[in-house]
């Protein structure tokens, strides 16, 4: 049998997702079953410990540490301010004082009379988990979080930096082949998310950043001007914890790649329109995908088709490659081996021939591509 299915980019114009939205341990949760959430509604809380600073009293004193109760302004529980005193000594009639501080704001978690240490623990952080998209809870996880159901036109990347946003969407160029340069970015789009085509470059990046932008999307980008724009190099974990001012989401790979006409024409119809995106992406096990999500109302789903099943590959089909050596590469099947074959780390799989865009013909295992649909 010459097919396989592989899974490609989710682009819907109109589909259901649910998304989980957990806490990193035990704690409340904010909202029931049935509640309309909206992308920055709390909807769940915990606290985490706060860091812990030991104080070397009974060393500082000049006393043994069995001695250090002695000593003791302070006792365990107590809540204290950064320089309020904790313990002090006296000796040669009162002559001579040696004190010891607070280093830190927060409660003296314990004192050890073996060692004489004190330990300090600062105040817990507050954290909340936020919705991140605009929908409804139809299941509480009980101490851990909920999940959220929204509805509307679901895009997937290939590849993306910076975590969950928020933002209006706003299509600054005018066809999917156009890069979005500096000059494209406009001087007032804080909050927004905007659009480009082919390729967005890396002065784009910064001039959208310093604007206040929430996000980009565009068809490529060059690695080099993205690791400019980040400071460091592209690792192999997962993306969308870099300490960025925006979120980028790239549709079809690295370098100047035209963004699919039905990728581009469906955000040109959601111009205007509030969107969720995150940058979250992970090529390895246990794929994650960079995301925009648009919330529609169940009207809007008239006349939509929703995603796509999955599709079989066959002679001519439309593919990327998603693992290296060509990561990001377009091309078209050419051959499909019936019988696995052996690649380079010795393993046996099935594979197929590709003719890249460019001209190069190679041959890669059939799970090393998804099927782009036209």
């Amino acid at each position: 049998m010459g097919s396989a299915y592989t899974p490609g980019l989710k682009v819907s114009p109109f589909i259901t997702i649910q998304k989980t939205r957990r806490l990193p341990l035990k704690g409340q949760v904010l909202v029931a079953p049935g509640d309309h959430v909206e992308p920055s509604t709390p909807v769940a809380r915990t606290e985490l410990p706060g860091n812990a600073q030991m104080v070397r009293a009974a060393q500082m004193l000049g006393i043994e540490p069995r001695e250090i109760w002695r000593a003791l302004l302070k006792q365990a529980g107590d809540s204290v301010q950064k320089g309020e005193l904790l313990a002090e000594t006296r000796s040669f009639f009162g002559l001579f004082r040696a004190t010891v501080t607070a280093p830190i704001s927060g409660t003296i978690e314990s004192v050890s009379d073996t060692t004489g240490n004190i330990t300090i623990r600062e105040a817990p952080i507050p954290v909340e988990v936020p919705a991140y998209v605009e929908g409804t809870i139809v299941e509480v996880l009980p101490g851990e979080g909920v999940v959220v159901e929204a509805r509307g036109a679901f895009i997937q990347g290939i590849f993306g930096v910076g975590g969950e946003r928020e933002g209006k969407l706003r299509v600054v160029v005018s066809g999917p082949d156009q890069p979005l340069d500096e000059a494209q970015v406009p001087a007032e789009c804080a909050g927004e998310i905007l659009i480009g085509g082919s390729l967005v470059t890396g002065a784009a990046l910064r001039a959208a950043a310093k604007a206040g932008a929430a996000g980009i999307v565009a068809g490529g980008i060059i690695d080099q001007e993205l690791m400019e724009f980040l400071g460091h190099d592209i690792g192999v974990a997962i993306t969308g914890h870099e300490n960025i001012h925006l979120t980028l989401m790239v549709t079809e790979g690295f370098g100047e790649i035209r963004m699919a006409e039905r990728t581009f024409e469906l955000l040109r119809s959601l111009d205007g329109r509030r969107a969720s995106i995150n940058g979250a992406t992970q090529i390895r096990a246990g794929v994650i995908r960079p995301e925009i999500i648009v919330p529609r109302t169940q009207e809007a789903q008239a006349g939509m088709t929703t995603a796509e099943d999955e599709s079989a590959l066959e002679i001519g089909t439309r593919i990327r490659v998603i693992r290296e050596p060509y990561f990001g590469r377009l091309g078209r099947v050419a051959t499909l081996p019936p019988e696995p074959q052996q690649i380079p780390t010795g393993a046996s799989v099935r594979v197929l021939g590709a003719d890249l865009d460019g001209g190069e013909h190679v041959v890669i295992p059939r799970a090393n591509v998804e099927i782009i649909v036209e």
